[in-house]
């Protein structure tokens, strides 16, 4: 479900207080906000205020500073409850969200579970390797890495090309953590390995 993105919090006063002058724009006239939680004229003359205390603070002095601050945190508050109330409305929709001039949050993509998984094996220093089958699978290519994650495509060794889908290692480094992947070789070439798996030898 979409949501206003409230980061423009975060953003510098001029750069800020320009977006807070869209918003204002987008909403006037906007017949999906009838009633603004606060109303358009109160926003503007904050807006005026806030744009006023960021020329004063352009010298650098501390009250002129202060003030910009305090003015800032005062119009945040005030965007960030107009934000609240066009989630109401919106629902979830991120057409109402831009019309309002509030950008959107983006999807988070669902976890996907990774096709591999490392099982300890029957013996101490042993691991058990299973991967999901892919049914357009002639064979399978494992590969492994030691202690680190690799950074790079390079750093990926083959460790074994497979019919079977499942995989035993034996005689590895106790209390050391290997990385493994895994990638389905099928008459359209080569799939993209999977998500890397962590596993600690015991």
């Amino acid at each position: 479900m979409k949501k206003v993105l409230l980061s423009f919090t975060t953003i510098a006063a001029p750069e800020k207080a320009s977006y807070y002058r869209n918003v204002v724009a987008k909403f006037t006239g906007n017949a999906l906000f009838p009633t603004p939680i606060i109303s358009l004229a109160d926003l503007t003359i904050a807006l005026d205020k806030f744009e006023a205390a960021i020329l004063a603070a352009r010298d650098g002095g501390h009250l002129a500073v202060a003030v910009m601050h305090d003015t800032e945190i005062a119009i945040d508050k005030m965007f960030r409850s107009l934000a609240h109330y066009v989630d109401m409305i919106a629902d979830g929709d991120e057409t109402i969200i831009i019309s309002a001039g509030f950008q959107a949050t983006k999807d988070i993509a669902p976890r996907v579970k990774s096709p591999i998984t490392a099982n300890d094996g029957d013996h101490s220093g042993s691991i058990k390797i299973i991967y999901k089958a892919n049914e357009r699978a002639g064979a399978y290519i494992i590969q492994w890495s030691k202690d680190a994650l690799p950074s790079t495509e390079s750093g990926w060794e083959v460790l074994a090309t497979v019919t079977q889908t499942t995989y035993v290692l034996s005689n590895l480094v106790v209390g050391c953590y290997y990385y493994f992947r895994v990638a389905a070789v099928t008459p359209d070439g080569t799939t993209e390995f999977s998500e890397p798996i962590r596993k600690l030898v015991v």
